[in-house]
């Protein structure tokens, strides 16, 4: 995934303060911005004193640069060395169509006279107010006035690329459902109008158009994803037809990506492709995680978009498990578990090709090769779900930690101990608002950030626990 991104910077300024001020934030803005690796693009210092916005014309000539540059620009910061003009900022960023953050100056003790104090706090109160009469949602700083080289104020520029990437990944995009859903899971219903209220288009492949397209694919391409998915695990113990059926499903799924500009699918993973194909297509969903196309199983499409939005916040590759099992008398661990969908990424080695048991129960030996058992790394997690209930979608998010308590190398599949202060509640409130017991993980604390992009910019109703 690229995580490169670029914001706008917006000074405010108020005439009768010092303009130096204006000049040194300026730089201190953008030395930080890029130390921290984002691209940054302002309004030409020479158009105003020192580039800033101070008066309605001032806001209007800002609002003309955001329009020259719309689309390469991802957020605005907005920057106040002092109180600033909130009549120019909301001229300025009535139309700026994506996440702002606020950020003002401290002032000084031993520089609380007139040719040095700031007021850029008494300016912040202000400005956010004209902002929310004008329903344009902002994003404030941890601590509320914060220098920009501050280690507070570097955090509020991770927290706040998170939530720009989620709002610039989940505003339109495609997600494809490929094949029905399995009859038997009623819990994976989902709504797609729900979805396309909020910019989100599902397109539904049905699985003969795959099982034919698998018949054709050409040798050369077949080989070449075969290798590429033995960088990434290892096979062994199997005919090799089942490695070559479960890389002709590789290529056939990139096609249809491709094809549909998809950025997200969610598969129906059984019984058809183990019963004609005799594979599981739990190998090909960790190649499109660990490559940025958020992969479901069991065609669940509400959390194929989780995965998706959870991905952006963290930055990292995403991965869908279930909450599976007790750990024993534990009431702070459970175990979360999937056949093995699990991108390289998230894993301490490469994975095994292994046999799906239950296939193997249910259809004899030989079907539902392609489980990809592996070991999920230890860490911290951003974790969560989504539905689409009652004509509109919500989610919920959470933080916990993958540890390292042992699991009995009996354990079938992929599994890791989960913990987590608030995992009671989060498992509660699966069972009583409606949740699919899918979780959808990445690595990285990124709850707040998913939480406030949800709510704030994308108007999906999200609850933190």
């Amino acid at each position: 995934m690229d995580n490169k991104l670029t914001f706008a910077l917006f000074f405010a300024n108020r005439g009768f303060f010092p303009g130096e001020l204006i000049a040194d934030a300026r730089e201190e803005m953008k030395k930080v911005l890029t130390e921290k690796g984002f691209g940054y693009i302002c309004m030409e210092e020479s158009l105003t004193r020192y580039g800033a916005v101070e008066t309605i014309a001032e806001g209007e000539m800002y609002a003309g640069f955001l329009e020259k540059n719309k689309g390469e620009y991802d957020g605005v910061i907005v920057c106040m060395p002092n109180f600033g003009d909130e009549n120019g900022a909301g001229v300025a960023l009535k139309n700026a169509g994506v996440p702002i953050l606020v950020q003002a100056y401290p002032d000084e003790i031993g520089k609380m006279d007139f040719a040095h104090r700031r007021d850029a706090m008494c300016g912040k109160f202000a400005l956010c107010n004209v902002l929310r009469q004008m329903k344009l949602p902002y994003t404030l700083t941890k601590k509320f006035v914060v220098k920009p080289d501050s280690t507070s104020f570097k955090a509020d520029l991770d927290r706040f690329a998170s939530i720009c990437r989620v709002v610039k990944g989940m505003k339109s995009f495609n997600v494809g459902a490929i094949g029905a859903r399995t009859t038997a899971f009623k819990t994976v219903r989902f709504d797609e109008i729900a979805m396309m209220n909020v910019g989100i288009n599902v397109e539904t492949i049905d699985l003969s158009d795959v099982f034919m397209r698998m018949e054709k694919v050409d040798e050369s391409r077949m080989v070449e994803k075969r290798a590429a998915y033995l960088t990434q695990t290892t096979f062994a113990g199997f005919p090799e037809s089942k490695m070559d059926n479960i890389a002709r499903l590789g290529v056939v799924l990139d096609d249809i990506i491709k094809e549909y500009r998809l950025d997200a699918v969610a598969i129906r993973c059984w019984s058809e492709l183990e019963i004609k194909f005799g594979i599981a297509p739990c190998m090909v969903l960790c190649d499109l995680n660990e490559r940025g196309i958020a992969a479901a199983c069991e065609l669940d499409v509400n959390n194929a978009v989780m995965m998706r939005a959870v991905s952006l916040a963290s930055g990292g590759a995403p991965t869908i498990l279930d909450f599976n099992n007790n750990y024993g008398e534990a009431e702070d661990k459970y175990i979360v578990f999937h056949c093995g969908p699990n991108p390289i990424s998230m894993l301490k080695d490469k994975g095994e090709i292994i046999e799906h048991k239950m296939f193997k129960k249910s259809f004899g030996e030989g079907t539902g090769v392609g489980v990809n058992k592996s070991e999920l790394k230890s860490g911290k997690v951003t974790y969560g779900s989504l539905k689409s209930e009652n004509g509109k979608l919500t989610a919920f998010v959470s933080e916990g930690e993958f540890t390292d308590d042992e699991i009995e190398s009996e354990f079938f599949g992929s599994g890791k101990v989960l913990y987590g202060k608030t995992v009671n509640e989060v498992i509660n409130h699966v069972a009583t608002q409606g949740y699919k017991h899918h979780l959808c993980f990445s690595f990285g604390e990124a709850a707040g950030a998913l939480d406030e992009a949800f709510n704030k910019y994308l108007g999906i109703e999200c609850k933190i626990i």
